[in-house]
């Protein structure tokens, strides 16, 4: 990267070539006209074109149809040092690591082991993990660990790409963490450390790897190729590479993603594009998935659990889990205001993470611009997932657009014609 330059990414003159879409249907099942979903796409086309993002991938469904499927740009081959000979053009397929929005699905595995009564929410950790329970975690709860309450927001240590690949190592350093505040206390993002002890809770509890327990519960019932922590080798060879763009994060980003993360931009990107990572289990960010595949994941959260007929988790579940914990808070680790409920963040009014007036919106961000979520007072599920690692640069006010297009052109609908766990007030109390 380049300290006096944007950073940006070959963007060819015509956009069709690089444009693909999959599985489309007609813009009036879904309640909507083309001349919306044009205006989406349209929005979705200039954030491309700021050259942040060598690989735009965007899913949209609106009343349970795919009203919107594509892809735009390269999977491989290019990146702020020019367009390779070999270059891959991505695909709607094309597998993405989700990084934190990965969070999004360790922790509605652990409410479905909740729902099943193998584990209470307000139990210690340390019940479960019995060598957590030191320096001053012996209360800290699994609660506190989905609301980013649990203390230990960093890990305490150099984070190096071998610390990450090691699932033992890093556990012995979490367990032997002391806390920066007593849990329960302050809100702080835990971007890696939660993600870690939660899914060594579903290996202690199961008996299985946190891995194994996606498999069998979400991604088989759910007919999910490729939705997993990791990668399949088969897979790999169309894999989305990430790329390190926007301005140099010399200039404050690695500040930054230093206190959020615990390593900087280049890390980040080299990791995620290494076969270790691929091979590993990290339960806090490496999903690797399509937009279409993770926005069936939440369509199913929309539907209250439901799959085509299956019931892959209880709407009572679905329902708690999205309960706000908190009204808006500054959180110390992001050093910005937000909403969490039990693992998903959320929205907010006038403005959130998903765009304006989003309030009822649940959902999850990766690092850096991949946003996911479902906004039952819109009856959408969408995931937009990129590959260009830019925190700070030419793309911020193109992507604000996009998900102000997404808001507006996807408009409310009464509540008394929701999905039924989120259409009446009655409905609520009754689960609650």
């Amino acid at each position: 990267m380049k300290i006096l330059s944007t950073n940006t990414c070959y963007v060819p003159n015509d956009l069709n070539q690089v444009i693909r879409s999959k599985d489309e249907v007609a813009a009036e099942l879904g309640g909507m006209t083309e001349k919306q979903i044009q205006k989406i796409w349209n929005s979705v086309e200039c954030l491309y074109k700021t050259g942040n993002y060598p690989l735009v991938t965007l899913c949209l469904r609106r009343q349970g149809q795919i009203l919107l499927n594509r892809s735009i740009g390269y999977a491989q081959g290019n990146s702020p040092d020019g367009l390779a000979a070999d270059a891959k053009i991505g695909t709607p397929d094309t597998p993405v690591c989700l990084f934190s929005a990965s969070k999004m699905i360790t922790a509605m595995l652990i409410h479905m082991l909740d729902e099943r009564g193998d584990l209470n929410l307000l139990d210690p950790i340390s019940y479960y993990i019995p060598e957590y329970g030191v320096n001053g975690k012996r209360r800290a709860t699994i609660f506190h660990l989905l609301s980013h309450r649990g203390g230990i927001p960093r890990i305490d240590t150099e984070v190096t790409p071998e610390l990450l690949f090691n699932q033992e190592e890093i556990l012995k350093v979490l367990c032997a963490a002391k806390p920066v505040s007593p849990s329960g206390t302050h809100l702080a993002y835990h971007a890696v450390t939660a993600g870690y002890i939660l899914g060594e809770i579903v290996q202690r509890v199961t008996g299985q790897s946190v891995r194994e327990f996606l498999a069998e519960n979400i991604e088989k019932p759910m007919g999910l190729d490729y939705f997993n922590y990791g990668l399949k080798p088969q897979y790999r060879d169309n894999v989305a590479l990430n790329y390190a763009t926007g301005i140099h994060p010399s200039l404050g980003t690695d500040h930054y993603l230093n206190h959020v993360l615990g390593g900087g931009l280049q890390l980040a990107v080299d990791v995620t594009n290494d076969t270790r990572f691929m091979d590993t289990i990290c339960p806090a960010g490496n999903i690797y998935t399509s937009a279409e595949q993770i926005g069936r994941f939440f369509e199913m959260l929309l539907s209250g659990g439901e799959y085509q007929g299956k019931e892959i988790m209880s709407a009572k579940t679905v329902f708690r889990s999205t309960l706000p914990t908190s009204g808006t808070s500054i959180d110390r680790t992001l050093l910005a205001p937000m909403r969490y409920a039990l693992g998903p963040m959320l929205g907010s009014n006038p403005v959130g993470l998903f765009g304006p007036m989003t309030g009822q919106a649940f959902g999850h961000i990766g690092f850096s611009n991949i946003l996911c979520w479902a906004d039952p007072e819109r009856d959408i599920s969408v995931s937009l997932l990129t590959t260009g690692k830019s925190v700070v640069g030419t793309h911020l006010p193109a992507l604000a657009k996009t998900l102000y297009q997404i808001s507006t052109n996807c408009s409310k609908i009464p509540k008394n014609q929701r999905r039924s766990l989120f259409a009446t007030d009655r409905h609520e109390a009754d689960i609650v």
